[in-house]
């Protein structure tokens, strides 16, 4: 039976050495809890951290680490100190986390962090492969982990493998400054889904993705040679039974049972009942924005002096990563900044604002979500914040106001919030003001939405909703129309080629034979493929024929010295060995004058793009564009072409990064099947990459072998991954010649 493999940097399980025994607790969290169903209910096993460097286990502990973890169904990968130092606190957090919270200022890129991070990523893909069987579903977790997927695809090319990235992913522009960004994008594009919190973070994800390694890009679907790679938003909700419940729990406790924080939150209110109290959790991390939140707030009792006594900040900051410089000087300013305002404003008996600088249990946390009227959670940017939907979830009765930065990914979910920009002091002062004055009714009914919404779309139904999409993903492998060529069908097609009394190759050149290239002319056949091709025609009863969109004077200037038959501008064009080029069509050129000035007008809109001009046909080059610029312009250009040829006998071509107006009439099939009239071919092979090679497959034989280049919806039999394969498959003709 198949298992589920969750991967992510740390176990979901806190281990620790007291008096040289070893302790285990269970880690709270959202992805410890969200994907607490599938790991203890289901066959499942969690690869991670243990938290614990291996120079703080002693010897004769690390086997019983490892026994701890195997008994709640988790596996430890431990890491040396200099690995924690240079993977960790170096490069995920160093140079991942402040890159893609757009912090570029704070961003280190450090090769010796690169080195540890890419060994420290391997290890966890080779603890990975240790456990993986076929079948198995692998789910990789985080930003610490990007190489990850890449590096279990490459030893495990039929793996399910899914990411999930739980912070922002930056802009295109932002992005593009990371030194090692192709290695990057090529590690998590060994998933077969992608999913992000937000539909902005997918968006720019797919943007790097077309703009950096020029990969095509459909709506959300990004092809590669040899497979669809989806790429989806699914917005992380939380367990939202649990903390509705424990607000249940807490209303119903007894004075005796109360804690000390809760006793002092009810002192105040006792003191000064029309008093309101705003809450204010985050870790202490520059992208949550608490530093602005402070200074907002003074702004606001400076603006409105009417609410001195009359209101007070709770402020929680629970230490975050206190080795990292940046870190410890937003520490120093935010207590200056907490110091002075408290000066600033204080009373006898009041202070403006109460700041905790610690980690807080469960218990406290949900007294401070039941008691303040108002959250006021403003980070910079960040990827989900749960802390908005865990304070929603609390508030039994319906009150309470959230006011909530745009920069967080739950805004999106959130509407009913007041939504403001972080940065603008006037607006959060607005809304502070707004919160305080807003009636019980209005907030009854806007927290009637969030919570139906939060309720519906919790945490677990967020991991059921990607796991059903990953699992969707070996549906669509299995969808498409053409076959892998495996060792056994390659078999069976070199029997049928050995044994075949006459044989004929249609051949593709561009994407087939040689990769794409920006300039169409620097992608001439090396000497290896020419003597390749050589050999191939040259054996007994086989035909090998070329068979291109490039016009003929190129393609005839390449393969001038090599005894084959070509056949250019899409079958305009035929030339037999050692004969002289002959138009197979009655074509025209006039049409050529009157489209040409409308294509100059789109390469002189779009920077990148050129005209390529044959004897019969007018091709537009937007390769070197703008990806997304391209893809607009390709679509402008094709929907103008259409109207303006109709009725002229012409047609637009849509190929691989080219648009092409030619004679409807003309077309690979209608040439390929030309040379089979009269013959007695029993063995009819075709390969090629684009549109254009279509009309080949879908007009030879059914019983000719069809070959599509990369995974594409296709009439083509079977497929190979690309241009390295093609070659392999033709040496394969070749030894059994």
């Amino acid at each position: 039976m198949s298992k589920t493999i969750i991967i992510s940097n740390r176990l979901p399980l806190q281990i620790s050495i007291e008096n040289d025994d070893l302790e285990v607790t269970p880690s709270v969290g959202g992805l410890a809890t969200g994907l607490k169903s599938f790991h203890k209910d289901g066959d499942s096993v969690w690869i991670g951290w243990p938290g614990l460097t291996r120079e703080e286990i002693p010897e004769h502990l690390v086997e019983e680490v490892q026994k701890k973890a195997k008994e709640e169904n988790c596996v430890a990968v431990h890491l040396t100190s200099d690995e924690i130092d240079g993977f960790y606190y170096g490069f995920s957090n160093r140079t991942i986390w402040p890159l893609f919270h757009y912090f570029m200022e704070y961003t280190e890129s450090d090769d010796e962090y690169w080195t540890y991070y890419k060994q420290v990523n391997q290890r966890y893909a080779d603890e990975i492969l240790k456990h993986y069987e076929d079948g198995d579903i692998i789910w990789v977790h985080d930003y610490q982990l990007l190489l990850v997927p890449n590096m279990i695809r490459e030893k495990a090319p039929e793996a399910i493998i899914g990411f999930f990235n739980h912070i922002p992913f930056p802009s295109y522009e932002v992005f593009r400054t990371l030194p090692w960004r192709d290695e990057v994008l090529k590690g998590v594009l060994g998933a077969d889904l992608i999913g992000f919190h937000t539909y902005d973070y997918e968006r720019h994800f797919l943007s790097s993705v077309s703009r950096i390694l020029r990969h095509q890009v459909d709506f959300n679907e990004i092809t590669l040679p040899d497979r669809i790679v989806k790429v989806d938003s699914f917005p992380m909700g939380i367990d939202y039974k649990k903390f509705e419940q424990a607000a249940l729990d807490h209303f119903e406790s007894t004075s005796a049972e109360q804690s000390e924080l809760q006793k002092r939150l009810d002192h105040h209110l006792e003191a000064t009942p029309d008093a309101k109290l705003i809450l204010s959790i985050d870790r202490l991390d520059y992208t949550k924005g608490i530093a602005h939140r402070i200074r907002a707030y003074e702004y606001f009792l400076d603006k409105n002096p009417e609410f001195i006594e009359k209101v007070r900040l709770v402020m929680l900051a629970v230490p975050s990563r206190s080795n990292v410089p940046q870190y410890r000087r937003l520490k120093k300013e935010v207590d200056e900044l907490v110091g002075r305002i408290n000066g600033k404003f204080s009373t006898v008996s009041w202070t403006p604002i109460w700041y905790f600088y610690r980690s807080m249990p469960f218990e406290n946390l949900i007294d401070l979500y039941t008691t303040c009227d108002i959250a006021l959670l403003t980070p910079i940017r960040d990827g989900m914040n749960l802390v908005a939907k865990e304070y929603i979830a609390t508030r039994t009765n319906k009150t309470g106001v959230l006011i909530l930065s745009e920069m967080a990914g739950a805004a999106h979910e959130m509407n009913e919030a007041l939504i403001i920009n972080p940065n603008n002091f006037e607006q959060i002062s607005e809304a502070l003001k707004t919160a305080f004055e807003m009636p019980k009714e209005e907030q009854v009914e806007r927290n009637k939405m969030l919570q139906k919404r939060l309720r519906r779309y919790s945490v677990e139904k967020w991991a059921e909703d990607f796991m059903k999409s990953l699992r969707k993903t070996k549906e669509n492998r299995d969808a498409f129309k053409a076959i892998r060529i495996t060792p056994a069908i390659s078999n069976e097609i070199m029997n049928q080629f050995k044994n075949a009394k006459k044989r004929i190759l249609f051949i593709d050149y561009d994407g087939t034979l040689v990769n794409f290239v920006d300039k169409p002319e620097n992608a001439k056949p090396d000497a290896e493929l020419k003597e390749l091709i050589r050999s191939l025609n040259a054996a007994e009863n086989t035909d090998v024929i070329l068979i291109s969109g490039r016009d003929k004077n190129t393609l005839g200037t390449w393969w001038q010295d090599i005894p084959v038959e070509l056949i250019s501008e899409h079958g305009v064009w035929m030339r037999q060995i050692d004969g002289e080029w002959e138009l197979s069509e009655n074509v025209k050129s006039e049409w050529m004058d009157a489209v040409r000035p409308v294509i100059e007008n789109f390469v002189d809109r779009t920077p990148g793009t050129f005209i390529e001009e044959k004897n019969y046909s007018l091709a537009w080059h937007y390769r070197k564009a703008d990806p997304e610029l391209g893809e607009i312009r390709a679509n402008e250009l094709s929907n103008v072409l259409k109207e303006l040829i109709s009725n002229r006998g012409l047609s637009v071509l849509e190929g691989n990064k080219v648009l092409e107006i030619k004679s409807s009439g003309v077309n690979k099939g209608k040439a390929s099947s030309k040379k089979l009239v009269g013959k007695d071919y029993d063995f009819v092979f075709a390969i090629g990459d684009d549109w254009t090679d279509e009309y080949m497959f879908q007009d030879l034989p059914e019983s000719s072998y069809t070959v599509k280049v990369g995974i594409k919806k296709t009439s083509a039999r079977y497929y190979v991954e690309g241009t390295p394969k093609v070659r392999d498959l033709l040496e394969d003709f070749k030894k059994n010649m």
